[in-house]
Formats: structure tokens, sequence, C-alpha cells
């Protein structure tokens, strides 16, 4: 159990920061466009940001977006657990990754991970329902308690 309620307004709310930053050119667009991807994918997948986001490799997310049906495939190496499973993506995900693995080889990691860490722990983003600011791991408990609602 946690006391950390993150909501889809709370999330909503990270994608606008993001956005009025690079208005505001305080980030590049390429920044913008990675940081959304990151918040995305995490919110609509549960993924665990530093066990499993940041070693998925852009190969992997390719092979994934030329299937009929977008499934990424993690190995167990890159599992908190040592579980190889299939992440399914969502449609509105597969648009905004499609951008990341332009051109890029096939071995080179998807997220820059901890440039969107320490972009976070810099902006403090709060959070709606409770004191404390947007942490990584919201995105996975933001998955669990949306999940909840939805059923």
């Amino acid at each position: 159990m946690t006391n950390r309620i993150i909501t889809k307004q709370d999330i909503e709310n990270i994608l606008a920061y993001i956005q009025t930053t690079r208005n505001q050119s305080r980030i590049s667009q390429v920044r913008a466009q990675h940081y959304v991807a990151f918040i995305l994918f995490g919110a609509y997948t549960g993924q665990r940001s530093m066990a499993t986001m940041m070693k998925l490799t852009v190969g992997q997310v390719r092979q994934a977006l030329r299937m009929e049906k977008p499934v990424v495939h993690v190995q167990a190496s890159q599992d908190k657990i040592r579980m190889e499973h299939y992440v399914p993506l969502h449609p509105e995900l597969v648009k905004i990754l499609q951008p990341l693995v332009d051109e890029k080889a096939d071995d080179e990691l998807l997220f820059r991970y901890h440039s969107v860490l320490m972009w976070l722990k810099r902006e403090k983003i709060p959070l709606t329902r409770i004191s404390g600011h947007f942490v990584l791991g919201d995105l996975r408990k933001f998955t669990e308690q949306h999940g909840d609602i939805i059923q």
C-alpha cells in the first residue's frame, strides 16, 4: 500500500508542463518529444522505468511497430524479477514512438532515462491529490490505479 495517489490529471499536467517548457524554449523540441514518449510509455504500460524502460532498445520497439498488433518483447535481463514478457502498445503510443526509432541503430537505447530523471528532479512538478511532486515511480502507480478505475 502507498499513500501516493496518481491521477489522469497528474499525467495530463506533466504533459502540459513539458509543452510549456518547450514553448518557453527551456527544452528543445527533440527533448520534449522524448520526455512525452517516456511519460506516456510508462503511463500506458506500467513498466518499471529503471528496471525495464531504460533498457529497451530501438530494435525491440522497431520490431514491435512492424507488427499488425504491436507488442514489445521484453527480455528477462530487462526485467526486475527476471521474467521475460510482452508489452502491448496502445495505438496512441505507436504514433509517439515511431519518431524515436527513425534513423537510429537497432542497438541504441530507446529512452534517455537519466535525462528524464534529472529533469524531473529539477522541475518538481506538483501532484494534484497529495502533497509532493511527481517521480518516475508514479508512472507505474498510475497504471495500477487507473486500471482499477477502468477495470
